[in-house]
């Protein structure tokens, strides 16, 4: 079975370089694609600087938006997910999260951060279902007709494909690893302000999938 890592990343030059060279430490990875949503700094630079290969959209089109940009490029068996600001990330982390899918005892991982931030551990600990870390099988996605528009609600459309559909989830707990908050990224207004969209954008998409059920 093929196995692709597919990292949507906006603005994370300081980052996305990091997470791409553990990706190339790990030997069940035949493929790793960057997907840059309409970056404006050197995130597609730095992404082929560390062999990945690069899906580059010109405008930003939200987290799902860049996910399914990659899928249709590059298709695979089984599609690991990873955010592109990920600190702590290894090669033991990577196969824990796929080995499982791999394995067919699960058809979706989902990472859980753990022992690593205390804001990050936290966050994670009042909402685990919306880890941006999983390994999926191609056919659980392919069943998510408008992930292209979850942008930030990208994980309640997989959280709800597997309330749907009887789904089999294994939580994966990724020891030491965090991510950088996007008060660190873009400053405290900048960054709270992002915060409230992304939280938004899940609460919108939360919203419109519930008025359907």
């Amino acid at each position: 079975m093929q196995v692709i890592a597919i990292v949507p990343a906006y603005n994370e030059e300081n980052t996305v370089g990091s997470v791409v060279s553990v990706l190339n430490q790990a030997p069940l990875i035949d493929d790793i694609v960057v997907v840059s949503d309409g970056s404006t700094d050197k995130t597609v630079e730095v992404a082929i600087e560390n062999g990945a290969r690069v899906v580059e959209l010109k405008e930003n089109k939200g987290k799902g938006g860049a996910m399914k940009a990659g899928l249709e490029k590059y298709p695979a068996d089984v599609i690991l997910f990873l955010d592109a600001d990920l600190i702590g990330l290894t090669r033991e982390h990577v196969e824990n999260l796929v080995l499982p899918v791999l394995h067919r005892d699960a058809d979706m991982t989902v990472g859980i951060f753990e022992k690593g931030r205390f804001a990050t551990d936290l966050a994670q600990k009042f909402a685990p279902n919306l880890s941006g870390q999983r390994a999926v099988n191609r056919w659980v996605l392919e069943n998510i007709s408008d992930i292209d528009m979850a942008r930030f609600g990208v994980e309640i459309a997989l959280n709800r494909m597997i309330e749907k559909n009887q789904i089999k989830v294994k939580e994966v707990f990724l020891e030491n690893m965090s991510h950088v908050m996007k008060e660190e990224k873009r400053g405290v207004l900048k960054g709270l302000a992002a915060r409230m969209k992304m939280y938004w954008e899940i609460m919108k998409y939360f919203t419109k999938t519930g008025v359907k059920k």
